[in-house]
């Protein structure tokens, strides 16, 4: 299910990490300067995503120019050095000759090269080359100043390292996506351009006018130490959910509608006995959302004999509102990720350079993990309300399946079982990749993190929860068309005929993959957040 996240129509990218309040991904920043501060979430979409344009802070350049003359004293020194004067991983106590260190960088990069198996993602790439560029730019690493130049003008030039699937183990670090990364800036391997064409990085180099980089002393560690890669995957999830958790909202409140359901239990005073920061804000939502609904009015007399609704219906705060708390607890982990400077050796601030266990993938690895439970939660919800819109058992009055003529046509009946299968597939990606450990490098690596696997399958998982909010958009937009002449309310209408603007309403069974693509298409691009936002404002 994993795909490249679309591009946006809007310009400026906020501190949210890349979404607006309406939840729809902007263009982007236009210009992102990358110094030896933090590289905000935001700035990391814009790149990543949006292909912003990066500048490099010249204080912070010659930040990286003095940690570099470190390096070089050490280098110079009889005594061994790990990673300056010495092999690596299980080979730290080896001794490398003066005129062989270049060579033990180039070989470092080109042996953890290996990985294998599908392409990632082009945003996923820029943003961990973005990432590591930043790390360098914090003149921790000792690095060159002229390799974090190579790393800015590949990005720019749109060059993309071809990354593989497989050869992370999220300790030390994303080894072998970042080692991908490395040997294009030296010209070997491939590349995708910025059309998108497969070439040999040597030649998508000469053409952009970029120097392959030759390594010295230190640097093919400096640029394959490091989280980015689950890091960058953590912060583009988080602006993709963000946007998901208010569309939630949104489809709830359509379904609650169509089900002739009670807002009720939505209540202000209500929510507040349980105050979770989530769950309040997802109440005010579904609040907002069902405001001046004739459909609601229509059955809030004493006449209506239902007490109260399904929990799918009546429970969808406190589902979604702690899915909102579970991503703000991610969120500040990545924060606090974005202002790290991570490598082994590093270069501390009083110009010591030692060994440390900062590039295990732990923190990251167990919030990815961690989002893939609500992302499963929150579907799986989702999928309970769009079966009930289908069931004429339980749906208050409309046809089974919303079929055009029963017992000819079928409906939406096997767009609930896409989505009963995608959700089927989300509570398997939701158990934990981060509680296993496979020991490498001749046991010195003894226990890894496996984050790059947590963020693989987040995000797979948050193409699944796009998909299946979509199809309760698209089944509780047809229930609503079949509540006529009753009119939902003025938020929820205005998305019904945002659908219906890219689909047909109701009638005979029609090819229904399409369908559903569009309505995904829509969940994708934020339009459904931005259509009931243009009509009671910016959704919590």
């Amino acid at each position: 299910m994993t795909q490249e996240r679309p591009v946006g129509p809007s310009a400026v990218a906020g501190a949210d990490g890349g979404v607006n309040a309406e939840g729809a991904t902007p263009a982007g920043l236009a210009t992102v300067t990358v110094g030896s501060g933090q590289l905000a979430a935001a700035a990391v979409v814009a790149i990543a995503r949006h292909g912003a344009r990066i500048e490099l802070d010249p204080a912070a350049l010659e930040r990286v120019k003095a940690s570099r003359a470190i390096i070089e004293a050490l280098a110079d020194e009889p005594e061994p050095h790990y990673g300056i004067s010495t092999g690596f991983g299980a080979l730290a106590t080896t001794f490398i000759d003066a005129d062989r260190r270049a060579q033990l960088q180039v070989s470092l990069v080109r042996s953890h090269a290996a990985g294998t198996g599908p392409e990632v993602e082009r945003e996923v790439v820029r943003a961990l080359m973005a990432l590591r560029l930043a790390t360098l730019m914090t003149g921790r690493t000792g690095a060159r100043r002229t390799t974090a130049e190579t790393y800015a003008a590949i990005l720019n030039a749109g060059i993309t390292p071809v990354v593989r699937e497989y050869g992370s183990l999220g300790c030390s670090g994303d080894l072998a996506p970042l080692a991908h990364c490395a040997l294009a800036a030296m010209g070997e391997g491939e590349v995708r351009d910025d059309d998108g064409a497969l070439q040999p990085a040597a030649h998508a180099l000469a053409a952009a006018g970029i120097e392959p980089l030759r390594l010295a002393e230190k640097e093919g560690l400096a640029l394959i130490n490091g989280t980015d890669g689950m890091l960058g995957m953590l912060v583009l999830a988080a602006a993709d959910l963000d946007r998901l958790w208010r569309t939630a909202d949104v489809a709830a409140a359509m379904s609650v509608e169509a089900l002739l359901g009670t807002d009720a239990a939505f209540a202000e005073d209500l929510q507040a006995l349980r105050p979770h920061p989530g769950q309040q804000a997802s109440a005010a939502n579904l609040r907002a959302l069902l405001a001046g609904s004739p459909i609601v009015a229509s059955h809030r007399g004493p006449e209506c004999t239902r007490v109260q609704d399904a929990y799918s219906l009546r429970c969808a705060p406190q589902v979604h509102g702690a899915a909102r708390d579970t991503l703000a607890h991610a969120r500040a982990v990545a924060e606090a990720e974005l202002v790290s400077a991570i490598d082994n050796p590093v270069v501390t601030l009083d110009g010591r350079v030692e060994s440390n266990g900062n590039f295990h993938g732990a923190p990251v690895g167990y919030v990815l993990d961690f989002l893939a439970i609500p992302v499963a939660d929150v579907a799986s919800m989702s999928e309970r309300r769009t079966d009930r819109l289908l069931d004429k058992a339980r749906n208050q009055g409309l046809p089974p399946f919303l079929a055009h003529e029963v017992g000819v046509d079928s409906g939406l009946m096997i767009a609930q079982y896409a989505a009963a299968g995608i959700v089927a597939e989300l509570k398997r990606l939701a158990v934990p990749a981060s509680a296993d450990s496979i020991p490498s490098s001749a046991m010195q690596e003894d226990h890894v993190s496996m984050g790059w696997h947590a963020a693989r399958k987040l995000r797979r998982a948050v193409d699944g929860l796009e998909r299946v909010l979509a199809i309760e958009l698209l089944t509780a937009a047809r229930a609503l068309d079949l509540r006529a002449p009753l009119e939902p309310a003025p938020a929820t209408r205005a998305v019904r005929d945002l659908v219906r603007a890219h689909v047909e309403g109701p009638g005979p069974d029609r090819y229904m993959s399409p369908e559903i693509d569009a309505v995904v298409d829509l969940v994708q691009r934020g339009e459904i957040t931005a259509a009931a936002s243009a009509v009671v404002g910016p959704l919590a």
